[in-house]
């Protein structure tokens, strides 16, 4: 891996043997959320999600986000923040026979490149955080290339409670066309100070996911050929329980203030191979 230096800010760990530029970043420089970049997402599959909320979100002045956890009447929330939308998660607003609202203008979507986050994971367990990438339109077309594949590329279910990180890809959409590469569990690293770097380096040929500078897992295909969103992404368990949704046990055992904090987003394209 090679050290990408930004002034001022920690550098970036990039795939050595290839030439990056960076082409769009979030530092969380200053106090407040840059909204030209982000947007959150409230809704879940065509309704609207308790556990999702637009509140939680703090710029420490640091250069550093934080996504909390927030408690209202013995309910529990957190921020999804995500660069664009998922058109089946707009709900139904014209009364008419299409089943999805209106569309809501994508704030940056992008196709192939480096996608880098640095991340404090949560800690303590009863909720989770990731990183991944999204097609507005995955799982409406019959060829994944064609409509896009969900890339995990960190998800925290298991942590603190296991050091474990998942990341894998998802496509076909979410009913019985279902399909995945099946999700790499592996072992998080202590870094000493907290702070990781996940990253993917999405190209032609597949998906080569990194840990802190290690590669951790390949996905070879399908590859998706059509411009994706960036999520990052919190959620309290127990609220996808369609029988009995709620606040999971261990969220009502949570010390709050607890949050997950984000020191940058980054994506970088490839410009050629070094010869």
């Amino acid at each position: 891996m090679e050290n990408f230096i930004l002034e001022d800010h920690a550098p970036s760990l990039l795939p050595s043997g290839k030439k990056w530029k960076l082409v769009w970043h979030d530092e969380f420089d200053g106090t407040e959320l840059d909204t030209s970049k982000w947007g959150f997402r409230r809704n879940f599959w065509g309704r609207k999600f308790p556990a999702f909320t637009d509140q939680g979100v703090i710029l420490d002045g640091k250069s550093h986000l934080q996504l909390h956890v927030t408690k209202r009447n013995g309910e529990y929330c957190s921020p999804h923040l995500q660069t664009a939308s998922l058109t089946y998660d707009i709900p139904e607003d014209s009364g008419g026979f299409w089943p999805f609202g209106k569309y809501e203008q994508p704030k940056f979507l992008h196709k192939f490149g480096y996608y880098e986050i640095r991340c404090r994971l949560n800690r303590q367990p009863g909720w989770w955080a990731a990183f991944w990438l999204q097609s507005p339109s995955i799982g409406a077309h019959p060829d994944a290339s064609q409509c896009g594949v969900e890339c995990d590329i960190m998800e925290s279910q298991d942590y603190p409670a296991e050091k474990k990180i998942r990341c894998g890809n998802i496509w076909n959409g979410y009913g019985t066309d279902y399909k995945g590469s099946g999700h790499k569990i592996y072992e998080l690293a202590d870094t000493g100070d907290g702070w990781h770097r996940f990253g993917v380096d999405w190209n032609a040929s597949g998906y080569v996911f990194y840990t802190d500078g290690k590669e951790v897992n390949r996905v070879n295909g399908p590859v998706s050929n059509v411009e994706q969103f960036i999520l990052i992404s919190t959620e309290c368990m127990g609220y996808r329980n369609l029988k009995n949704p709620g606040p999971d046990p261990l969220l009502k055992k949570m010390n709050l203030p607890e949050y997950f904090e984000v020191d940058f987003v980054r994506v970088f394209d490839e410009i050629s191979p070094v010869k």
